[in-house]
């Protein structure tokens, strides 16, 4: 497994869960529990992400721009996060920043398959990209 295969992964959770929980309606169980595991899914991966993708490519001078334009996006969608925690479930103002969060989301995501990830495979070995899976899977391992 290499690094992008690692990370789709985590992307494809991420997109199952999105898709469920702007689906949900109140302040239910269901509801509770989704984003209560989004949540986590998104701190998580982000962090590892972080650490295990974007940082070793910041010395890059190719990919630089690009690892901190993702840093910053995982920022945003912090805040989108913080919002929803701030919010009452059973507003319709909670489904609105939902649906923001996940377009938020989707659109991170596809920058990094449909960009990040072919520039950054220039950078990196095919060694490295296995090293880096490894290292990523085993903090998302360690920490979920």
């Amino acid at each position: 497994m290499n690094i992008y295969e690692a990370i789709r992964n985590d992307h494809d959770i991420q997109r199952n869960l999105l898709n469920q929980l702007v689906e949900t309606s109140g302040d239910t169980k269901k509801r509770t529990s989704l984003f209560k595991e989004l949540r986590k899914e998104l701190s998580l991966h982000a962090n590892a992400e972080e650490r295990h993708f974007y940082k070793p490519l910041i010395p890059t001078d190719m990919m630089q721009e690009d690892a901190r334009h993702g840093i910053a996006e995982h920022h945003e969608i912090d805040e989108l996060v913080e919002q929803l925690e701030d919010t009452e479930m059973d507003s319709s103002a909670w489904l609105k920043i939902a649906k923001d969060l996940k377009h938020k989301v989707e659109h991170h995501l596809e920058d990094e398959e449909h960009s990040f990830f072919q520039l950054s495979g220039k950078v990196f070995s095919a060694k490295e990209k296995e090293d880096l899976a490894i290292k990523y899977n085993a903090y998302m391992k360690e920490h979920r």
